[in-house]
C-alpha cells in the first residue's frame, strides 16, 4: 500500500510540474492578438489583425517545421542593427548565416494541400498528400512584409495576412486525424445552422509544444468567414 502511494504521489508530482511547465510557455510565448466579436454556441468569431506569415510547403509536418524553425533561429538576411530596434536576440544563425532568432509565436498555423482539414498537424505521423503540407508561423507584431527578415531558404517565403475574421473552435487532447475531422464538421455545422457564409478552407491551428500532456492541449480548427457575418 506503502509503495502504491509513493508511486502516485511520485505520478502526480511530475504531472503536476508538468503542468506547471506549460503554463510557463504559454505565459512566455507571445499570441496573436484577436477580438472576439460574436459566439455561435461554442464557436467564436474572432477579428485578427493584419498579421505577417513565414509559410512554406513540404512533403511533411517534420520537413515543414523544420524550415520555419530555421528561418526563426536565424536562417535569414537580417543584419546586427536590427536588434536595436526590436526585442530580437543576435545569434549565430544557420549554417554561418548572420540572420536574427525571432521569438516564437503562437499559433502554428497548419494546412494540407487540396484536404479539408491538416491531417499532419501536431500529434499526427502523416506524410501530408500529393499536394505537400503548406505550415507558417506568424512573426511577432513589430514586423510587417517590409521589416521582416528575408529567408535564407527559398522555400520560406514572407507572406502579408489582411485583417480577417474567422470562426474558431477549440478542442483538447492530441489532433488525431479522426479528431481534425470531427472538429471541423462540428464547426461547419455550427456554422450552416447559423446561416454564416465561409470565405476559405478550414485549417488548424496549435499552440502547444509537442511534448505538452494531451489534456492539457490547445487545439483550434478554424475558417475564415464573410466579415459581414460578424457585424
Amino acid at each position: 500500500m506503502k509503495r502504491t502511494t509513493s508511486l502516485l504521489l511520485g505520478v502526480g508530482g511530475v504531472v503536476g510540474a508538468l503542468a506547471l511547465w506549460n503554463q510557463y510557455q504559454r505565459y512566455t510565448t507571445e499570441t496573436v492578438p484577436y477580438t472576439v466579436v460574436a459566439r455561435i454556441g461554442d464557436v467564436d468569431l474572432r477579428r485578427y489583425p493584419p498579421t505577417v506569415l513565414a509559410e512554406t510547403v513540404a512533403d511533411s509536418r517534420r520537413e515543414a517545421f523544420g524550415r520555419l524553425f530555421r528561418y526563426i533561429s536565424g536562417a535569414n538576411d537580417a543584419d546586427a542593427d536590427l536588434s536595436m530596434t526590436a526585442p530580437v536576440k543576435i545569434g549565430d544563425g544557420d549554417e554561418g548565416s548572420n540572420g536574427v532568432a525571432i521569438p516564437m509565436t503562437a499559433p502554428v498555423e497548419v494546412s494540407g494541400g487540396d484536404r479539408r482539414i491538416p491531417m499532419t498537424a501536431a500529434g499526427s505521423d502523416s506524410n501530408g498528400d500529393a499536394d505537400g503540407v503548406r505550415m507558417a508561423f506568424y512573426l511577432p507584431e513589430e514586423y510587417d512584409a517590409e521589416s521582416a527578415p528575408r529567408p535564407t531558404d527559398e522555400d520560406v517565403t514572407i507572406v502579408a495576412v489582411p485583417e480577417r475574421t474567422l470562426a474558431v473552435r477549440r478542442f483538447s487532447w492530441r489532433p488525431t486525424e479522426r479528431r481534425l475531422e470531427r472538429e471541423v464538421n462540428r464547426l461547419e455545422a455550427t456554422l450552416s445552422e447559423a446561416s454564416v457564409p465561409l470565405a476559405g478552407e478550414p485549417f488548424y491551428m496549435g499552440y502547444d509544444a509537442p511534448g505538452t500532456l494531451p489534456f492539457l492541449r490547445r487545439n483550434e480548427v478554424a475558417v475564415e468567414v464573410e466579415s459581414a457575418a460578424a457585424t
